[in-house]
């Protein structure tokens, strides 16, 4: 590939080059684009206007909260996992609401979260049982996750709530077996999360099964929240059926509809910069090993797993030199993935890969030691500031005191 890379996860650089924008700043780093963040949010800002639903920033795919200024104009507020993820919405996109699931909640912790959240999902009705109340006279909106027992995934079993035996959502056999009428007063809404980067026709799908499951509970909710997993704001993802589902639901149950997309949010909007620091040849492979670590700074390559987007490559044997690309940690299987390139990679050259803005920084840690990347933003003007940087300290204090 030459010249400008056009694909998605490279079209907000333009035609300007990775060396010419970042060519200067000391790799691994992280550099996330507002220009791109922009766009992500004015495209479900429109999907919000045309329908009427609300749209939540998943802070689990991406909680760089320096940026949450460019995405609060679009949005209605941030979704959380706990404590710390409710606390960080609050305090850094103020003025909007907080919604938070946990599949379990903590005793010791739940009294300072009711302090942040507004909206409190539960994973069971024991869950409910044992919390709803307090959270119910602390004037919070309740809300149960529901399983419909549908799976529309392939391949990402690790990513799939519906899986047999999941301990997410409640299934209609165990609400029946377990809800009862002074449960049931307490919700406002129920709350469903199934899908992982998937189109609307995946929502199609789940949402005819949830009304099959709960299609007689719905009415006498206030709202419906669809979870995450809905890629809205990718190339080619179908908005129209997606607007569809929404007015459906709205409509027949006479809902509020959330939706809490995290990718979406921050699809594309972000790169990994990175160092060749060897080359070598083991028989038939040639292997690059870089600064950067898939273990370490880019982990759902290896749980998820896929390999990312790098500017400038194709696909193995497509063009005239192919590499594997690994990190320098001692995991053998610290393997970014195979790829190739017009020329010959060598020592210092730099490589960017794309759509590093997700799952990564929240995710990263520092197996091996080794240091987390710094986290940059770039500006509609191009102009980069630094964010956070990351020293030993940073490492040393994961493990124990700091003597």
């Amino acid at each position: 590939m030459s010249g400008a890379d056009t694909r998605h996860p490279f079209a907000a650089l333009g035609t300007d080059s990775p060396e010419e924008l970042f060519g200067k700043l000391s790799t691994p780093c992280y550099i996330i684009d507002e220009r791109q963040l922009r766009r992500n949010g004015e495209i479900l800002a429109g999907v919000a206007s045309r329908t009427g639903c609300r749209i939540l920033l998943a802070q689990k795919a991406f909680s760089n909260y320096d940026l949450y200024p460019v995405l609060a104009p679009f949005l209605a507020g941030t979704e959380a996992s706990g404590l710390y993820e409710a606390r960080l919405g609050a305090e850094e996109m103020q003025d909007r609401e907080v919604h938070v699931f946990c599949a379990a909640y903590r005793e010791d912790e739940f009294t300072e979260l009711l302090q942040y959240a507004d909206h409190i999902v539960f994973n069971s009705p024991r869950q409910l049982e044992r919390f709803g109340p307090a959270a119910k006279s602390a004037g919070k909106s309740i809300g149960l996750r529901v399983n419909p027992e549908c799976s529309t995934q392939d391949g990402h079993a690790i990513y799939d709530p519906c899986s047999p035996g999941s301990r997410l959502g409640t299934t209609r056999s165990q609400w029946d077996a377990s809800m009862t009428p002074s449960l049931l007063s307490l919700l406002d809404g129920l709350h469903f999360h199934t899908l992982c980067e998937q189109d609307a026709d995946a929502l199609k799908t789940t949402l005819a099964a949830v009304e099959e499951s709960f299609g007689d509970i719905l009415p006498h909710m206030k709202w419906l929240n669809m979870g995450g997993g809905h890629h809205i704001t990718r190339p080619g993802y179908d908005i129209q059926c997606l607007e569809d589902c929404i007015i459906y639901a709205a409509k027949k149950w006479d809902v509020q509809v959330y939706l809490e997309p995290g990718e979406a949010c921050a699809l594309n909007a972000g790169y990994l910069a990175a160092h060749v620091l060897d080359v070598l040849q083991n028989r038939d492979t040639a292997i690059a090993v870089l600064d950067a670590s898939a273990a370490c700074h880019m982990p759902d390559v290896l749980e998820m797993p896929y390999i990312p987007p790098l500017y400038g490559a194709d696909k193995p044997g497509n063009a005239a030199y192919t590499y594997r690309l690994a990190g320098p940690t001692c995991l053998a299987g610290d393997i970014i993935g195979d790829y190739s390139f017009a020329g010959p990679l060598h020592e210092n050259d730099l490589l960017l890969f794309g759509d590093m803005a997700i799952y990564t920084t929240c995710k990263n840690n520092t197996f091996n030691g080794m240091p987390l990347p710094a986290i940059y933003a770039i500006d509609q003007n191009k102009k980069i500031r630094l964010l956070a940087q990351f020293d030993y300290l940073n490492f040393k204090r994961r493990l124990g005191s700091l003597r």
